[in-house]
């Protein structure tokens, strides 16, 4: 990782001459109290490295004379040089072949320089940051799209399925009336096939009578008929036997009421009512059992979904332990931004940032006054531990300072301008490839 080796800046905003060697792992806080230049030290760097976007709207200090220099050495060997009444932009190589802006940006992460523009932005705009940077946003982009349809689909039939119930609930229920729907045709058809068995009953207890003074009539003739009384014990044994099939098919003759029919004929209506009212509460109950079902299949699916973005994000080459992203929000450690400590929003910041050029092994932190010490020293020796050079400011004169600034310069130098000749010490001589930088 490239990193910051050695600084010198003069006359830009309040810095009047200031060289700084900054800690190569862990962070190098420039302390001062308010408007000395500290700020002014962080500026001239992201100018010098990031271009003439960074340029200050008065990059020249006020009533100097001098233009303004830079001269930034960078640990693979670049020289970084800004002077002259325009500023120009002079990088040269190890070799010293010269090269540009278009070098710079081939290393210098954007963000490093100008970290506030990350920390500043949306919860939505850090997460999909990181997304990018390990591969895997328009996956997880299509992953919440299904959930947020599925989601919104299962809350309309949960909805719907509630409706159901609470009328299923609301509707009366008659235990007593029939499943179906009577028809007062059917009622009729019913009377009607009674009254017809009835008349057929009458038939048969007409003719048993018949069949009795038939008898009657043979036996007195019998007395009378002597003479004919072989013939007429035949009728009359025939006709024994006709009498008692007729007496037996007579005693199991039961003759039907149509009282219930007739009372059903006139309250129809009000069968049918309860009816239909058994009819819609059972329907209510089906229709809310099967959106329920419905509930839980895309309940289902949506677990399901969530667990692909579990084991997307699980699988992805991250920054940091502990960092991730749910529905759209940065989380580190179970934390969203806001909930981050100033320490953590520092760590994933810088984590993140580093992410995106890994080649970049600096960055630079204004106004770090809002940690304590002991935040501070967590943060540093993160920073050691992952090998990163942090360039830092904050209002204090205090230990945790490396440097002081005072009215533009550093406390204890002998605030002697910078932009003289000076001497490097000789730099191993190596052919440098194509991304090396």
């Amino acid at each position: 990782m490239i990193k910051i080796n050695k600084l010198e800046i003069e006359n830009v905003k309040r810095v009047k001459a200031v060289k700084i060697e900054p800690t190569t792992n862990g962070l190098t806080i420039v302390g001062g109290k308010n408007n000395q230049g500290k700020t002014s030290v962080l500026d001239a760097i992201a100018w010098g490295l990031g271009g003439n976007k960074h340029r200050p709207s008065q990059a020249e200090r006020e009533g100097s004379v001098v233009p303004p220099y830079l001269h930034i050495v960078l640990s693979n060997g670049l020289v970084v040089e800004r002077k002259g009444k325009n500023s120009d932009l002079k990088v040269m190589d190890p070799n010293g072949e010269k090269g540009g802006q278009q070098l710079l940006n081939s290393f210098v992460e954007e963000l490093a320089i100008d970290l506030p523009k990350f920390m500043n932005s949306t919860g939505r705009e850090k997460a999909d940051i990181l997304l990018r940077i390990i591969g895997v946003g328009e996956q997880l982009q299509q992953l919440e799209k299904n959930e947020q349809e599925i989601y919104n689909r299962r809350r309309t039939i949960g909805q719907i399925a509630d409706q159901k119930q609470k009328y299923a609930k609301e509707q009366p229920y008659f235990p007593d009336a029939p499943k179906e729907l009577i028809s007062i045709s059917d009622l009729i058809q019913q009377q009607q096939a009674i009254l017809a068995k009835n008349g057929e009953n009458g038939r048969k207890r007409a003719q048993l009578t018949s069949i009795e003074n038939k008898y009657t009539q043979q036996a007195e003739e019998v007395e009378r008929l002597k003479q004919q009384l072989a013939n007429a014990e035949m009728v009359l044994a025939q006709t024994a036997q006709d009498l008692e099939i007729a007496k037996k098919s007579a005693l199991d003759l039961h003759d039907e009421s149509t009282e219930e029919l007739e009372a059903n004929i006139q309250q129809i209506d009000d069968i049918n009512r309860k009816v239909r009212a058994n009819l819609d509460k059972d329907k209510a109950e089906s229709d809310a059992n099967d959106y329920r079902m419905q509930y839980d299949k895309l309940t289902t699916e949506i677990n399901n979904i969530r667990q692909q973005k579990t084991d997307l994000l699980k699988n992805a080459n991250l920054p940091l332990e502990g960092l991730s992203v749910t529905e759209g929000e940065l989380i580190y450690n179970g934390q969203k931004w806001d909930n981050m400590s100033g320490a953590d929003q520092l760590r994933v910041s810088t984590a993140i940032v580093r992410k995106l050029k890994p080649n970049c092994g600096f960055i630079l932190l204004d106004k770090l006054e809002q940690m304590d010490i002991d935040t501070l020293n967590e943060f540093g020796k993160w920073l050691e531990q992952e090998g990163l050079q942090a360039i830092a400011t904050r209002v204090s004169t205090g230990e945790e300072c490396s440097i002081v600034i005072e009215d533009g310069y550093v406390l204890g130098q002998d605030n002697i301008p910078v932009q003289t000749p000076v001497q490097h010490p000789p730099v191993e001589t190596k052919t440098w490839k194509a991304g090396e930088f």
